[in-house]
């Protein structure tokens, strides 16, 4: 190793603990150990334009150990890496540290710092998203590349843990990753042994090369992180592979350097002290003083070569891109909507209208005609289930399905709801439009994957059916009953419910006009009756969140029935029955509380009139939240209590969620407003 290269790697060690310390919060053990681990794989592998953090054929870089945030913002601040119009992080940057509104927060997140590529921290998220970022280029490869006109080959890296081979995601994401026989994706695993309880053999004691073996992976091995050579030969064998993902397991030594932390779980994730600090730079033969130490021509040697390799390649791809345009103009014009997520001329046009049915059909069927209508005109549509597509209806119709030997829109994740999540997060930071379905119980096996598309601004779909205890004989098990509002309770994010086939296209217009926010869906495994929009107001209020779907025939409102989903029906059966007894029932449909929250005061009072305090929410789930709308005094129709096993009229029976049970309440709430 040469001097420049020494002094690079370094100042990334020094950097990043003299940036904890100041903090007195944060993980230095890490980047300490993996500084040359970073600087290797960005300085001699890595086909990247510091210049541009989005170039889209750049090979991308994930710290799935996002602890380790600083070991990445001391190589992105080295490198200057930077948005076109942007600045890179600067020396402030790096003091400030876990600070408030700092460019450099504990955790990498997505769009806050040039260079970040996912939003990292939760162990295992970063792998999950990985593949699904390797999934995405080898699609894009197929679908855009042509004769003479390679546009995409980029590569995916990514820095696990100890910690992330143990989350069980991980091993998700891994197995598939494996079956799709990734070649293009490349995780390199820091096998320090230690984790915030120490030794990790107190809690890992498998062979993890064997493990990955047998998903299909090429497994390389360095026996020392500070080895280079041995970790570019790695590297260059991974280049080479053109079978299956690869994985590299370095040893390494956290808080490499530091007399009395190294290989303990203290240099893992607390600030080193000054002793230590003074002992490691000692062995870095660095100077104690000043601190936030950049050598005299480290950031333009890293800069420089980085910047003139990686805008070289840059350019013969913006040449390359020129001709694509002229030569290939349609294609041309799909990656521009992709990449800035713009709706295609006549993405809409065969969205089906569905005429009034009393008999209908379940949403979940609805949603899969709205699905693959838009995916006639939309190619760039993928996704998937987790083993469920048949019951979801979320397959799309004439299309190949993504496998090792076929590249097609329709992905088979296997059981593995969490890896699914993950790996449709990953496409669509990947610019394609991306969904996974499952039933809205296993949302639970998923949650931190939607909670981290919510994090990131990004527009994933998932598609949730069996939304209640509608599903019947499946019973308890597998009745949602907290799963709506625990989804509603996320920030960033849009819960829609639809309560027909026509609020479902609706529900989809919406979905696909997302930009910086997921959508879930939650739709009925039974059917539901297509309301007569004749009679009843148009479903295109579902876009503002809640609208008047009936009010009495007199016009008098005396009492406001609040509905969702396969419980919209029943309010409009209590509000005739109600009708007969001179009672004014306003049946408003609120598929989505967070659209709903977004329109004007006027908006919402119009449709909840603030003097009408007699209200009902009829909702097959937890009732929690429901004081939102219908106030303390108003009366929530739902669910106390787990479900049962049964026919799923008699499950609503036995838990009293009936029109009758909304006809009564309304009376009760009439009768106290009146007294």
């Amino acid at each position: 190793m040469n001097r420049i290269d020494k002094l690079a790697i370094d100042t990334i060690r020094t950097l990043s603990m003299d940036a904890v310390e100041k903090a007195n919060s944060g993980h230095p053990g890490t980047p300490m150990a993996l500084a040359p681990v970073i600087y290797t794989l960005f300085m001699r592998h890595m086909r990247y334009d510091p210049a541009d953090a989005r170039w889209q054929n750049r090979d991308r870089f994930l710290l799935s150990a996002g602890h380790a945030s600083m070991l990445l913002y001391s190589m992105l601040f080295l490198a200057n890496v930077r948005e076109p119009d942007g600045e890179g992080l600067t020396l402030d940057d790096i003091k400030n540290f876990r600070q408030i509104d700092s460019r450099t927060p504990g955790h990498p997140e997505y769009w806050h710092t040039p260079g970040v590529e996912v939003t990292t921290g939760p162990l295992g998220q970063g792998c999950g998203m990985s593949v699904g970022m390797a999934a995405a280029a080898r699609w894009k490869a197929h679908h855009f590349n042509r004769d003479g006109l390679e546009l995409f080959n980029y590569r995916v890296f990514a820095i696990c843990s100890d910690g992330d081979m143990m989350e069980g995601v991980s091993n998700e994401a891994a197995s598939l990753a494996g079956h799709w026989k990734l070649s293009n994706l490349c995780w390199i695993y820091d096998q320090n042994h230690i984790s915030i309880e120490g030794d990790t053999q107190l809690a890992f004691t498998e062979n993890v090369a064997e493990r990955f073996a047998a998903y299909g992976w090429n497994v390389q091995h360095v026996a020392d992180a500070n080895d280079t050579g041995a970790l570019s030969r790695a590297l260059s064998v991974f280049e080479d592979t053109k079978q299956g993902p690869t994985l590299i397991i370095v040893r390494s030594h956290i808080g490499y350097g530091a007399p009395e932390k190294q290989d303990t779980a203290t240099a893992h994730g607390e600030p080193l002290g000054e002793k230590d600090i003074r002992g490691a730079k000692k062995a870095y033969d660095w100077p104690l003083e000043p601190t936030f130490l950049v050598p005299d021509g480290v950031r333009e040697h890293v800069s420089g070569s980085l910047g003139k390799r990686g805008g070289e390649l840059h350019a013969q791809w913006n040449a390359l891109w020129e001709r694509y345009q002229r030569e290939q103009g349609d294609l041309a014009e799909q990656l521009d909507f992709m990449r800035f997520r713009e709706l295609p001329p006549g993405w809409a046009k065969d969205i089906p209208s569905f005429p009034a049915d009393e008999k209908g059909q379940a949403t979940r069927e609805a949603g899969g005609q709205v699905l693959n209508a838009i995916a006639a005109n939309m190619p760039w549509l993928a996704g998937g289930a987790a083993d469920l597509a048949p019951s979801t209806k979320t397959l799309i119709k004439n299309k190949d399905a993504f496998e090792a030997e076929s590249t097609g829109c329709n992905f088979h994740f296997g059981i593995r709801e969490h890896a699914m999540g993950c790996i449709v997060n990953g496409m669509t930071m990947s610019d394609l439009r991306s969904y996974g379905a499952t039933f809205l119980i296993f949302s639970d096996y998923m949650k931190p994957a939607v909670r981290i598309a919510a994090l990131s601004h990004i527009p994933s779909i998932w598609v949730y059916t069996h939304d209640s205890i509608g599903l019947g004989e499946d019973g308890p098990t597998h009745q949602p009953i907290e799963q709506l509002m625990t989804l509603r309770a996320t920030p960033n994010m849009l819960v829609i419910r639809p309560c027909d086939a026509n609020e479902t296209a609706e529900a989809w217009r919406v979905a696909m006009e997302q930009k910086d926010r997921p959508v879930c869906f939650a739709l009925s495994r039974q059917k539901l009756p297509t309301l007569d929009r004749n009679k009843y107001n148009p479903a295109d209020g579902l876009s503002r969140g809640a609208y008047i779907l009936s009010d009495p025939p007199e016009g008098k409102v005396d009492v406001v029935l609040i509905g969702t989903g396969s419980e919209v029906p029943l309010c409009l059966q209590a509000q005739a029955a109600l009708a007969k007894e001179n009672i004014g029932a306003r049946v408003v449909s609120m598929p989505c509380w967070e659209l709903f929250e977004a329109q004007d005061e006027k908006y919402r009072n119009a449709v909840l009139p603030p003097d009408i305090l007699a209200r009902v929410s009829v909702e097959a789930g937890a009732t929690l939240g429901w004081e939102r709308y219908v106030g303390l005094t108003g009366a929530t129709i739902g669910m106390h209590s787990f479900g049962a096993s049964g026919p799923y009229t008699d499950v609503y029976k036995k838990f009293g969620i009936t029109a009758a049970a909304v006809a009564e309440a309304a009376r009760g709430q009439v009768a106290k407003a009146r007294a």
